[in-house]
């Protein structure tokens, strides 16, 4: 029997009010949304098809394995692009490992895994909480403290993009010497996909690994004097997007955004999850990298699967999640070369997701450890990369 939202809201609530008094966490209508959104929302759910739907419709879909974007507000993303952008040319080889390899020995797992406990502290961090909108705050400050403490404030900035709910996506920028951009994201959000309102979400996987392991790779970055001088050939953003969970409402917002400005974004790999490696190992398979290979720009995932090589200890598998599985989706519809990494084989990845339970104890900061240091190593590679002179190079063959 299916259950609506408000009859197990009904059942629930007022054990939930007691827990939130009981915790200190201030009076129940503080964090929760008692009433079940009657709005209706458009999705798609695959390019082109799209359809009406309420909030409990979106939860009915995820919980069936359905993935979406929520296009309500975003409907024209990609249109004013839509097969006008140049294609890239990236890298054939690896070309920086002097560099990478010297800054990848201060790759450090302590401060991830002291982030990381801060971040799945939060009750939740559903989009549409109190809570949701807490836990922006202490990434922008964080990222803040990161930037203060490598000394890069003249340089580098971090700043909130706002949104119409109350949690905001964080971007950092590090300017290069062109405009032309490369881009490395997460998503902070979480949701426990049974009463996002009011469950808790620790999220430490989905997507906090992520979102924890890019703050590392931007704090060892930074140690580099010739990226917080600017003389990358490309300017670097770090992403920590709002939202995922409702649609790729953050990510969407940022992308149309930079569509309208004609920015230029040169590539864009998303982290979404990177510390289980437990549903590899009781399959018997080796610890790898899951590189997704369905609705991705193939010339620059075939980069990532060099970059791995090179950089990590542990190889690269293939796999694929469907449409619109993570914020990388946001930034192809947008027209832009966009890759997604994770943590495994998709059927073997965290089943622990979007419940109470997925929590730090059943992640590897070692195997983070190798998703930081393919992402050092790619950012590191494209962000001096010359694009233009590969472009040239490209059109010669």
């Amino acid at each position: 029997m299916k259950l609506s939202q408000a009859s197990l809201l009904a059942a629930c609530l007022p054990a939930v009010a007691a827990r939130y008094i009981g915790a200190g966490e201030g009076p129940p209508d503080r964090n929760l949304v008692l009433e079940p959104s009657t709005d209706l929302f458009l999705v798609e759910t695959a390019p082109g098809e799209t359809q009406w739907v309420t909030e409990e419709d979106k939860w009915d879909l995820r919980r069936s394995g359905r993935r979406f974007m929520d296009i309500t507000d975003t409907r024209h993303l990609g249109a004013s692009n839509l097969g006008a952008r140049a294609a890239v040319a990236f890298p054939q080889k690896c070309v920086r490992q002097k560099e990478v390899g010297e800054l990848a020995e201060h790759l450090d797992k302590s401060p991830m895994k002291t982030w990381l406990e801060k971040l799945s502290s939060f009750h939740t961090r559903y989009y549409r909480s109190d809570y949701g909108r807490q836990s922006s705050e202490w990434v922008l400050a964080n990222v803040n403290d990161i930037i203060s403490e490598a000394g890069a404030q003249a340089t580098v900035r971090a700043e909130s993009f706002a949104h119409s709910w109350q949690q905001h996506s964080v971007i950092a920028t590090i300017p290069g010497r062109s405009n032309s951009t490369v881009i490395i994201g997460a998503h902070q959000d979480s949701i426990n996909l049974w009463l996002p309102s009011i469950l808790g979400a620790p999220g430490a996987d989905d997507d906090g690994s992520g979102t924890v392991t890019i703050m590392e790779v931007f704090r060892t970055l930074l140690r580099s004097k010739d990226v917080v001088e600017g003389r990358a050939a490309n300017t670097i953003e770090f992403h920590w997007y709002s939202a995922e969970e409702g649609g790729l409402l953050g990510s969407q917002a940022i992308f149309q955004s930079y569509e309208n400005a004609n920015r230029d974004v040169k590539a864009m790999l998303q982290q979404d999850m990177t510390g289980y490696v437990q549903g590899t190992l009781d399959a018997g398979d080796p610890e790898s990298v899951g590189v997704i290979v369905d609705y991705v720009d193939p010339g620059l995932t075939a980069f990532i699967k060099t970059v791995i090589e090179e950089y990590c200890s542990i190889p690269w598998v293939e796999t694929k999640c469907g449409y619109a599985c993570s914020d990388h989706a946001s930034a192809s519809k947008a027209g832009y070369p966009s890759a997604f990494v994770i943590e495994s084989a998709f059927e073997n990845s965290d089943h622990k997701i979007h419940t109470t339970e997925d929590l730090i104890k059943y992640l590897s900061f070692d195997h983070m450890l190798q998703h930081a240091r393919m992402t050092l190593g790619l950012v590191y590679e494209l962000g001096f990369n010359d694009f233009d002179e590969a472009a040239e190079e490209w059109g010669e063959l």
